[in-house]
């Protein structure tokens, strides 16, 4: 590292200034070109970061033990940033090495702790090399290279930097990680302004499917309150952490968030959630929370105690829709997997992740698997692009059969 920057590993995000943690996350006044459509992310607010350390959501018992990087020019002031952690497994990152985990450790390698420099729980494209607008020339690069100074100085394993932008994915490239592609579905704004809009880009047998979805997921009974800001109370927080735990619970074995972790965001990031709630017979039975960016809206977690058709897609993706086109937003970003998702207007999109090794000989075989794994990523984006559901001639008629498969695998 040049000696004009000071890097530092702090254990707690809460002991580093806001104000100037969020100078290099979130540089105020660039514009959608300047921040390549990312000009507020809030997962990377310290805010958010701090939430889930204070909540107990992250650190302890974990397995996610902070080790935030920052650095500092020579004047002493903080220019750029990285929020990692230590990793004891590989849960809650939503790119998976467990394959890799077990072959390095049947080898004989010891593959955790590794270093994770990621949103915890959070499958979200951001900025994870965060950089201060006007920090001087080679402060990003001084970051990566505290990066390898941390992963040496903890006898970590390994590097994993997850979902970052396209431009943070380019400088570690030239940095030598190895680049690892994935995919999700985005929905995508433009051309639409309402609704409406988005039904008649629609094949016609899709756009009548998912009027009758919307019918039939409230069928007379239910209602659907999208609340944000000062009317999010803790009588909807409670609610929805019971439909968290409740399917977190049943799905994944393992909820990661605690009820105080919901009610830090709602006293310091109100503004910037929109929880969407679903009631019935006087009660609330469902609900979605997303966060709002400035460009994008992003999905984040469901939960549910009552079964109802197409509830989970009238809340967590219909709501979604009129939610960022009434705000204007340029796309949706509904979190990790789901296939079903291509059928309601979703496009599949490349994500990416970055990877270091201190073993030059695990970095050699995950570099070639990675290879063959770019090509299935890109025929797998191909083969799902040519069955999305938009009117486009003779390929409509595939496109909402597949959709209709994918709806019945759900």
């Amino acid at each position: 590292m040049s000696s004009s920057f000071t890097a530092r590993v702090v254990p707690s995000i809460a002991t580093i200034d806001a104000a100037a943690w969020d100078a290099c996350a979130n540089p105020p006044g660039r514009s959608f070109e300047e921040a390549a459509g990312e000009r507020f992310n809030p997962f990377i607010a310290h805010a958010f970061l701090h939430a889930l350390e204070a909540s107990g959501s992250v650190g302890g018992r974990s397995g996610w033990t902070p080790a935030h990087l920052t650095v500092e020019d020579a004047s002493g002031r903080m220019v750029a940033a990285a929020a990692c952690y230590l990793k004891s497994h590989s849960q809650g990152e939503y790119v998976f090495d467990h394959a890799w985990a077990d072959a390095y450790e049947r080898a004989g390698g010891d593959y955790y702790p590794k270093l994770q420099v990621a949103v915890p729980f959070t499958p979200v494209t951001g900025r994870r090399l965060l950089v201060a607008a006007d920090a001087p020339e080679g402060a990003r690069d001084a970051l990566i290279g505290a990066l390898g100074q941390l992963r040496r100085q903890t006898k970590t394993s390994s590097i994993h930097v997850t979902f970052p932008t396209v431009e943070d994915t380019e400088r570690l490239s030239k940095h030598g990680f190895l680049i690892r592609n994935g995919e999700q579905f985005h929905f995508f704004c433009d051309g639409f302004s309402t609704f409406d809009d988005f039904l008649a880009a629609l094949a016609s047998r899709k756009r009548k499917a998912i009027k009758r979805e919307r019918r039939d997921a409230l069928d007379g009974e239910v209602t659907i309150e999208p609340l944000t800001g000062s009317s999010i109370r803790s009588e909807h927080w409670d609610a929805f952490f019971k439909f968290y735990m409740h399917t977190g619970s049943r799905k994944w074995g393992c909820p990661y968030l605690t009820r105080a972790f919901f009610e830090l965001i709602g006293s310091t990031l109100a503004d910037r959630v929109l929880l969407v709630m679903a009631r019935r017979a006087g009660r609330y039975i469902a609900g979605a929370i997303n966060f709002i960016g400035d460009d994008a809206l992003y999905g984040r977690n469901w939960g549910a105690i009552e079964h109802r058709p197409f509830l989970h897609f009238e809340v967590c993706y219909y709501q979604a829709i009129d939610f960022a086109l009434s705000r204007g937003l340029r796309r949706i970003e509904a979190g990790a997997q789901g296939e079903h998702k291509l059928a309601r207007g979703y496009r599949p999109t490349l994500t990416y992740s970055a990877h270091e090794f201190a073993d030059a000989r695990l970095s050699r075989a995950i570099a070639d698997y990675l290879g063959h794994e770019r090509e299935a990523v890109e025929r797998t984006i191909a083969h799902y692009e040519e069955y999305a559901p938009f009117r486009r001639g003779d390929g409509a008629q595939g496109a909402e059969e597949m959709g209709e498969a994918f709806d019945a695998e759900v």
